[in-house]
């Protein structure tokens, strides 16, 4: 885990991404989707280092239409992003993958968002 990588703008986990090993995180700069990303356009916009700051818990706005990334959010503005990336960290060490195949894993196998903010939280043995 590459913690000081973070958690993105749209609640992805930066920290745990093996998709682009040279990237530099979504505040970075360097972010090779930085063009067209929705939430980091808006967020920037707004004034908002993350979408999980924005008030609209509703919003589903770019890549918070997926599972994923709008559970990370909904539990960092519950949470906070550290208590976020302590779980990320731990169930990482515990087996969760978050990139199985492509960019898909453990994490996207669920259709309830609260589901999936209990398994990050309380990962079952």
């Amino acid at each position: 885990m590459k913690r000081e990588l973070g958690i993105a703008k749209c609640g992805l986990a930066c920290c745990l991404c093996s998709e682009n090993v040279s990237c530099q995180g979504c505040d970075s700069g360097q972010c090779p989707d930085k063009d067209w990303c929705e939430n980091r356009k808006c967020s920037i916009e707004k004034g908002y280092f993350h979408c999980y700051s924005c008030c609209n818990e509703e919003c589903r706005k770019g890549l918070l239409s997926k599972i994923k990334p709008y559970g990370f959010s909904l539990f960092a503005k519950r949470y906070g992003e550290e208590a976020l990336l302590d779980c990320l960290e731990r169930n990482e060490k515990n087996g969760v993958v978050y990139h199985r195949q492509g960019i898909v894993g453990d994490y996207d196998e669920f259709d309830d968002v609260e589901e999936l903010i209990r398994f990050i939280k309380e990962l079952p043995v």
